[in-house]
């Protein structure tokens, strides 16, 4: 099976064809201001590979931080709506009271609070009033908005109310893009709330994008299924991802872990994936990147939903260092790096140059950093070997030394040696992981919530079932799947033998 991966980051845009396990071809280009021009170059390169010829490309998969970075630049987003099912419990704390002033202006929300929602116990609050929503939807139309975002009370736990909800929305707006709380967050009503807001608000960009990768494998003459990387390192077809963009806010780093497994042979490790803005430090769990199981702000937005527990570290091929106090970072010359480093020609010192300087790697030219004194080389060398080894101590969960696998275009910034690291491993074809890792991506379905009035076995199978089709919807082969984690939580304090069931299942893109 021969398949394209491809990753845009912010500095540079990856691309591999494998064939098999086989690389075939790999490139790295940066990353162009339009994003898809970068994406266009790299797919020509791989795809003009000799042994592209004569049989068809069977899947192509995109990693892509174009979603991550209309949030962080509150740019390409659009006008939201959201309705809150939540009174009279729900008002002092009104949707988005805790977004910054910058992104919640970008967004311009119109909000609505009404009646309804359920107890912990799943019993009704009060009743939920359908002329208020249908007073809303209009309200809503009237705005031109067409992207909504409903959260209610305990939705996890009873979806009733936010499913009645949407009906009437689409009564009303036949052509509305709902999504609902349930499907993307957990128990915690403002920050489930928030993912569904911020979802909301790309749903143009995932449309438009989706298209836009879609035209240029038009262009590159590649007519197979096209998938986009998620949070938890795995796909989803295009068309299903592009209703939910916040499935791919962490993709690339996540892409860069899967690749570092796959490169290494390891399933169980520390991985610091090193780009040209930033580096990202994880944790390899069976081969998967562990999860987060807390708070994490994006945009500055408070969310609780599927990310990868990962820490950013401002250290990159790119950083900016300050040659008079040496401090690095946290700014980054990005992708215009072949422009303004000094090795190619630019006046900006940035952690590459020292690299060079210091015979780390070849790159550009030489001679434009020699004049760097040896003694501030090294000191910068120390300053960034403190830094990785003081955010890989922090990610680590256990005092047992494990090994550490650098990938990406700035690996070479990783010391040999880090404390609390047994080794630190560095493979070929470590510059390209985050293409690799999307490349040889499979399907996912999860399933994360509340069942209750029935038995154990009977709320995990259900969930097995739920998890199954979400992954076949996604585009897996049914008799693929497998049962990747279970996790069963009873609820003490709810009753009817209620108890949190987490089900995740795995399998391989169905090409049929």
């Amino acid at each position: 099976m021969k398949r394209i991966g491809i990753d845009v980051g912010g500095t540079n845009t990856d691309a591999v064809l494998i064939d098999g396990e086989t690389i075939i071809s790999s490139v790295k280009v940066p990353t162009t201001q339009d994003v898809l021009s970068g994406v266009k170059a790299a797919l020509a390169h791989v795809s003009g590979h000799p042994q592209a010829a004569g049989t068809p490309i069977d899947a192509v998969m995109i990693g892509t931080t174009h979603f991550t970075n209309a949030v962080v630049e509150r740019a390409r987003l659009e006008r939201v709506a959201a309705i809150r099912i939540a009174l009279p419990t729900g008002r002092s704390l009104p949707p988005m009271c805790d977004w910054p002033d910058d992104l919640r202006s970008a967004v311009d929300p119109m909000i609505f609070m009404v009646h309804g929602g359920h107890e912990y116990d799943g019993s009704p609050l009060v009743p939920m009033i359908p002329d208020e929503i249908r007073e809303a939807a209009m309200k809503i139309r009237d705005a031109g908005i067409t992207s909504i975002a409903i959260s209610a009370t305990f939705s996890p736990l009873t979806t009733e109310c936010e499913i009645k909800a949407a009906d009437i929305v689409r009564s009303v707006i036949p052509d509305a893009r709902i999504t609902l709380s349930h499907t993307l967050g957990r128990i915690g009503l403002l920050e489930r709330e928030n993912v569904a807001l911020l979802n909301a608000a790309l749903q143009t960009l995932g449309k438009t994008t989706v298209q836009a990768f879609s035209d240029a494998l038009r262009e590159a003459g590649v007519t197979a299924p096209f998938f986009l990387t998620q949070n938890d390192g795995t796909v989803a077809l295009a068309d299903v991802a592009s209703a939910n963009p916040v499935h791919s806010f962490a993709s690339g780093p996540t892409n860069s872990m899967r690749g570092a497994a796959f490169l290494t042979g390891l399933t169980d490790a520390m991985v610091v994936d090193v780009g040209g803005t930033t580096s990202d430090i994880g944790c390899l769990i069976g081969g998967f990147p562990r999860e987060a199981n807390n708070i994490v702000h994006i945009g500055g937005v408070r969310t609780l939903f599927r990310m990868p527990d990962l820490l950013p570290v401002a250290l990159g091929g790119g950083t900016i260092i300050d040659p008079e106090t040496g401090t690095i970072g946290p700014r980054s010359v990005g992708y215009r790096i072949l422009t303004e480093a000094r090795v190619f020609g630019g006046n900006t010192l940035t952690t590459s140059d020292i690299a060079v300087a210091a015979g780390l790697i070849e790159m550009g030219d030489m001679d434009r950093v020699k004049d760097i004194d040896p003694t501030f080389v090294k000191s910068c060398l120390g300053r960034i070997r403190d830094m990785v080894a003081d955010n890989f101590d922090q990610m680590k969960t256990s005092a047992e030394d494990v090994p550490l696998i650098a990938v990406g275009g700035g690996a070479f910034l990783i010391p040999e040696s880090i404390p609390g690291a047994s080794e630190v491993l560095r493979v070929e074809n470590a510059g390209v992981a985050n293409a690799l890792g999307a490349a040889m991506a499979q399907v996912s379905g999860e399933v994360d919530q509340v069942f209750s009035g029935m038995s154990r076995d009977e709320a995990l199978a259900k969930a097995e079932a739920e998890a199954q089709d979400a992954a076949v919807a996604s585009g897996a082969g049914r008799s693929t799947l497998k049962t990747l984690e279970v996790e069963d939580i009873p609820i003490a304090y709810l009753p009817g033998g209620a108890r949190r069931v987490r089900v995740r299942v795995i399998g391989d893109i169905d090409f049929t």
